[in-house]
């Protein structure tokens, strides 16, 4: 199974003096950490609320510091439970933003695109063969043998 994991951390930037200016700093800074390696996580801003259930920016300043709430996005590959995706999210998004508080929003399952191409394929194959040959020898053909693939020494 395949779960998209979605982390909110708590980015400090610093010498900084508005709530706009503190966010591109903030989404810079964690781009820069995360990559190469990370490459594939998706940065957005987070989202706060007072306990009112007022919308705030994601950045709170105070002395020309800010703290910056933004959203991690990546997926998770090959996990037995959203548990398990939620972990492995967790300690590659930390290893990289050190010292950054990191707590998991969601865990989602995400639909396999290969399931679903298999679907359509079984669809497919159970119509008439356009050629007629039933016994799969095209199929052999396609691959080579692994004594073809190896060169006399």
């Amino acid at each position: 199974m395949d779960c998209r994991v979605v982390v909110e951390a708590a980015i400090p930037v610093y010498d900084v003096t508005t709530p706009d200016e503190a966010i591109r700093i903030a989404i810079s800074k964690t781009g820069e950490m995360l990559n190469p390696d990370l490459s594939y996580v998706e940065i957005s801003m987070g989202s706060r609320t007072s306990p009112d259930g007022e919308e705030l920016p994601p950045a709170f300043i105070a002395a020309d510091e800010a703290l910056v709430a933004l959203e991690l996005e990546m997926t998770v590959f090959n996990v037995e439970q959203q548990e398990h995706a939620s972990r492995i999210a967790r300690k590659e998004i930390g290893q990289r933003l050190e010292n950054v508080p990191l707590k998991v929003l969601s865990v989602e399952t995400v639909e396999d695109a290969d399931d679903e191409e298999d679907d359509h394929g079984d669809r497919a194959d159970d119509g008439d063969d356009a050629t007629g040959d039933d016994d799969g020898d095209e199929d052999d053909d396609l691959i080579p043998e692994f004594d073809d693939l190896v060169e006399d020494g």
